[in-house]
C-alpha cells in the first residue's frame, strides 16, 4: 500500500485535488497543516485526508470538529497529543507553531481573539502527551526540529542572516517517541534530514511537490507537481 503526504495547502485545493486524482491507487493522504484558505474554507477531499493544524487555519471550525460538530466527509483532524490509525499505520500529531510566551498555558486556556488566535500554537501539555507515546509509525508536526537553517534575504549592504528555525520541543518529542518517520512543513521547502535518530522530512508546498510513502517500509519518493 502507498499513502500520500502533503504540506501547506493554504487553500490551493486544485493542487490537492490534482495530486489525489493523479494517484487513484492511494487510499489515504496525510497533511502537516495549513489546509484552510485565507477565508477559512476547507476542501471536501475525494480520499480520506488526515491532517494536523498549522498556524493558518479556522480554529473555530477545528474546535467544532473536535466536538463532533459540522464534520466534513473525508477530512479527519488529528488533535495535538493524539494518534489515529491510518490504514495499517499509527500516525501522531503535534500541530501549530511554538511561542515561548504561550508554551506553558493549558491548551483550553489559549485566548482566541479573531485578530490574534493563540490556538495556532502548541503547548507543553501537548508536547508531553506526544513524548509519552510509543509505537508510532509517523509523527506529523507543523514545525521542524532543530537545526533547520534558513538564510534570510540580505538587506542592502548587509550579509545574509542565517538562523535556526527549528524548535527544540520537536527534538524532545522525536527523542522520546522514536517514530519510524517524521513529517513536517511550515517552511515551504523540501528538506531531508535525520534528527534524534529519526528520518525527518520537511515537505514543500502542495503546488510544488508531495510525497508518496510505502506503508510497509515508510520509504518515500518526492513527486513534483
Amino acid at each position: 500500500m502507498t499513502i500520500g503526504a502533503l504540506a501547506d495547502i493554504h487553500g490551493n485545493f486544485d493542487a490537492m485535488y490534482g495530486a489525489m486524482e493523479r494517484h487513484p491507487e492511494v487510499p489515504f493522504w496525510l497533511c502537516v497543516g495549513d489546509v484552510a484558505s485565507r477565508t477559512g474554507a476547507y476542501p471536501e477531499p475525494p480520499k480520506p485526508l488526515y491532517w494536523i493544524k498549522g498556524n493558518n487555519e479556522d480554529f473555530d471550525r477545528i474546535a467544532a470538529w473536535e466536538a463532533g460538530r459540522d464534520l466534513v466527509a473525508n477530512l479527519h483532524f488529528i488533535a495535538n497529543g493524539t494518534a489515529q490509525a491510518v490504514g495499517p499505520l499509527t500516525v501522531a500529531g503535534l500541530g501549530g507553531t511554538y511561542a515561548p510566551t504561550w508554551i506553558d498555558t493549558p491548551a483550553a486556556q489559549l485566548p482566541h481573539k479573531r485578530s490574534d488566535d493563540k490556538r495556532r500554537h502548541f503547548v507543553r501539555e501537548e508536547v508531553e502527551a506526544c513524548r509519552r507515546m510509543r509505537g508510532v509509525d509517523i509523527l506529523m508536526t507543523h514545525e521542524a526540529a532543530r537545526p533547520f537553517v534558513i538564510v534570510d534575504e540580505p538587506k542592502p549592504g548587509k550579509r545574509p542572516l542565517r538562523r535556526d528555525a527549528g524548535k527544540p520541543a520537536v527534538n524532545d518529542v522525536l527523542a522520546s517517541m522514536q517514530p519510524r518517520l517524521h513529517l513536517c512543513g511550515h517552511h515551504h521547502r523540501f528538506v531531508e534530514t535525520v534528527r534524534e535518530g529519526v528520518r525527518s522530512v520537511c515537505i514543500d508546498r502542495v503546488n510544488r511537490s508531495y510525497l508518496l510513502i510505502d506503508a510497509a517500509t515508510l520509504e518515500y519518493q518526492k513527486v513534483e507537481q
